[in-house]
C-alpha cells in the first residue's frame, strides 16, 4: 500500500508540473491572440466548446499527444518498423502504437527499480542487498515487455492455426460456387470473425490500396509466424504465377493442414505419458512408498 501510495504522488506531481507549463503557455498564446487579432468571436466560441469537454479531453489527450509527438523525434524509422512489425504479430495489444509501446518500455524501467529499491528499504537489508534488488527489478523491467509480446504472439498463432482448417474449407466452397478469390476472401471474412479474417482483411484493404496480391499475402505471411500459412500463402503465390486452379490448391492445403493437426494431436497423446512421469517419480512414488515400506522399517528398527 506505501509503494502504491507512492508511485501515485509521484504521479500526480509529474501531471502537475505538466498541466502547469501547458497553462502558462495557452496563457501566452491566448494574451497573443487577443492582442493581434481583430476580432474575438471565434476565440470565444472556442473556449465555450472547450470548456463543454471533459478534463482528460481538454488537458490530458492535448499533453498525451504532446509528448508522443516529441518522443517519436528520438525513434529512428528502422526501430519504429521492427516494433511495428512485433505489435502487429501480438495482435496489437490494447492498440498500442510503437511509440506508445516504446513510452510503456521506459516506465516500466523506471518504476520496477524504484519499486525494488523501496522493498528493499522497507525490509532493512543492507545497501548492497538493495542495489541487488535495484539491478533485479531492471533486468525485469527490460525482459517483461518483450516476454509478454512473444506470449501474445504465440497465442494468437495458436488461434489462427486452430482457425486455418474451417476457414480454407469456406474459401473453397465460395470459389467452387462461383466467386473469385478475392471476392471469397471477403465473403468469408465478413461471415466468420477471429484471427484469419481479421489479417485477411487487412490484406484486401491492402489490395484496394494498390498492394499487388503477392505483397498483400506477403504481409500475411509476416504477421502469422508459423508453417501452415507459410506453405499456404506460398502456394497461392505460386498458383497464380503458373496459372493452377486456385481451388485445387484449397483444397489439397486444407486436407494436408487437417492431416497435420491430426499428427499434432497423436505426438501431444504420445508426450503424455512421458511429462506424466516426472510428476508420478517426483511426488506419488514417494507417498507410495512411505505407506508400503514404513511399518516394515519400523519393525525392523524395533526388532534391532
Amino acid at each position: 500500500m506505501i509503494l502504491f501510495l507512492y508511485g501515485f504522488t509521484l504521479l500526480l506531481f509529474f501531471l502537475g508540473m505538466i498541466t502547469w507549463r501547458t497553462e502558462k503557455k495557452k496563457k501566452v498564446s491566448s494574451r497573443i491572440s487577443t492582442v493581434f487579432k481583430a476580432t474575438g468571436q471565434s476565440d470565444n466560441l472556442n473556449v465555450e466548446e472547450t470548456q463543454k469537454l471533459s478534463f482528460t479531453k481538454r488537458i490530458i489527450e492535448p499533453i498525451w499527444k504532446n509528448f508522443k509527438r516529441k518522443f517519436q523525434k528520438n525513434i529512428t524509422n528502422e526501430k519504429k518498423e521492427k516494433l511495428e512489425l512485433k505489435l502487429l504479430q501480438a495482435g496489437s495489444p490494447m492498440g498500442m502504437t510503437p511509440v506508445e509501446f516504446r513510452i510503456f518500455q521506459m516506465i516500466v524501467s523506471f518504476v520496477l527499480p524504484i519499486i525494488a529499491g523501496l522493498y528493499g528499504l522497507l525490509l532493512n537489508l543492507s545497501n548492497g542487498v538493495i542495489f541487488l534488488f535495484i539491478v533485479v527489478g531492471f533486468g525485469l523491467s527490460t525482459f517483461i515487455p518483450n516476454y509478454y509480446l512473444k506470449l501474445k504472439t504465440k497465442k494468437r498463432n495458436k488461434r489462427a492455426l486452430m482457425e486455418l482448417p474451417d476457414f480454407l474449407d469456406l474459401v473453397t466452397v465460395s470459389i467452387e460456387a462461383g466467386l473469385g478469390f478475392d471476392s471469397a476472401l471477403s465473403k468469408v471474412v465478413s461471415k466468420k470473425p477471429g484471427v484469419l479474417a481479421s489479417e485477411f482483411q487487412r490484406c484486401l484493404e491492402e489490395m484496394r490500396l494498390g498492394k499487388t496480391r503477392k505483397e498483400a499475402l506477403s504481409g500475411v505471411r509476416s504477421r502469422l509466424m508459423f508453417d501452415d500459412i507459410r506453405s499456404l500463402v506460398g502456394s497461392i503465390i505460386q498458383a497464380e504465377q503458373l496459372g493452377i486452379g486456385m481451388v485445387q490448391i484449397m483444397r489439397v492445403q486444407s486436407n494436408e493442414i487437417r492431416e497435420k493437426r491430426k499428427q499434432r494431436a497423436e505426438e501431444a497423446a504420445m508426450k503424455a505419458p512421458i511429462k506424466m512421469l516426472f510428476p508420478l517419480v517426483m511426488f506419488i512414488f514417494p507417498c507410495i512408498f512411505i505407506v508400503l515400506l514404513g511399518p516394515a522399517l519400523i519393525n525392523l528398527l524395533q526388532g534391532f
